[in-house]
């Protein structure tokens, strides 16, 4: 794969569905891809050089920040490879998100931690479904005594 022209893999992360964001270690957006303009509605012009908060409701930031700066300061994340992270966001227009997403630590030319990226994918959709079915098996069971059981499968976003 050495041979991969780097521009290449830079088209594929620009075009993506995904949103690929990475942030500085102040916060400050420094990369914003096609999927994230489509998920969030501001465009890169718009957020580049910008906090995160733009996206991040605000009864959030603060347990957002408290981890971002232990990152941050220790060079290390909580969050493994394994890891998909589940938690609300914000769009341009206000409208309220839910987002799934992975996140790396990056090192800068100096080797030490000056970047987090993300690949984000809005699930928003999804979660509204989910919610509605629980409600739904929840008023069968109240409905049923409690007795009902189910088995439903949760395919796709």
């Amino acid at each position: 794969m050495e041979d991969l022209d780097h521009e290449v893999v830079l088209g594929m992360t620009a075009q993506a569905p995904d949103g690929v964001v990475i942030i500085d270690r102040e916060g400050l957006i420094r990369y914003w891809n096609h999927g994230a303009e489509r998920i969030f509605g501001f465009s890169a012009d718009e957020v580049d050089g910008r906090s995160l908060d733009v996206i991040i409701p605000e009864r959030h930031r603060q347990r957002h920040w408290d981890g971002f700066d232990k990152s941050m300061a220790s060079g290390t994340t909580k969050y493994g490879d394994d890891d998909l992270l589940n938690v609300p966001a914000v769009g341009a227009d206000g409208r309220k998100l839910s987002i799934e997403f992975s996140v790396v630590l990056l090192n800068d030319a100096e080797g030490q931690p000056g970047y987090v990226g993300a690949v984000i994918r809005d699930v928003t959709a999804r979660r509204a479904r989910e919610k509605e079915l629980y409600q739904k098996v929840a008023a069968a069971k109240a409905d049923d005594g409690d007795q009902l059981t189910l088995s439903v499968p949760v395919v796709g976003n």
